[in-house]
């Protein structure tokens, strides 16, 4: 399983971006993803995570921090999930990295020693 991340930049306070991360290779063995944060000298952080199920139906999570603010989501057509970011804040500045999970869990993991699969990362930085 692959992982592309994209779509980082710099956008000023309060701005919005998108970021996507596409999934190639054999995605039947992964039913969640999760977008994680790393900001200089700090340790890398869950943001949020989407949960997919094979009869339909998804879950998802986000950090306090984010809530109303982002937003995931997955297009399984395109294998590619997105984290829309609004109102962004200087302290969202980091490199954003998604991953995938293999596990089925009944909940979206938010420890990064959960997931298997990692992408390269993309890094958005937002100027005050």
């Amino acid at each position: 399983v692959q992982l592309q991340a994209s779509g980082g930049g710099l956008v000023q306070a309060g701005g919005s971006l998108r970021v996507s991360c596409v999934v190639s290779g054999d995605t039947w063995d992964t039913n969640a993803m999760a977008w994680f944060r790393q900001a200089p000298g700090k340790e890398r952080e869950f943001v949020a995570g989407i949960r997919w199920r094979g009869a339909g139906g998804t879950i998802t999570d986000y950090v306090n921090s984010v809530k109303g603010r982002f937003t995931i989501s997955r297009d399984g057509a395109k294998n590619t999930v997105y984290l829309q970011m609004t109102s962004l804040k200087p302290e969202d500045t980091a490199v954003y990295y998604c991953t995938a999970d293999r596990v089925r869990r009944i909940y979206v993991a938010k420890m990064p020693s959960s997931y298997v699969y990692w992408g390269q990362g993309t890094l958005v930085t937002v100027s005050s």
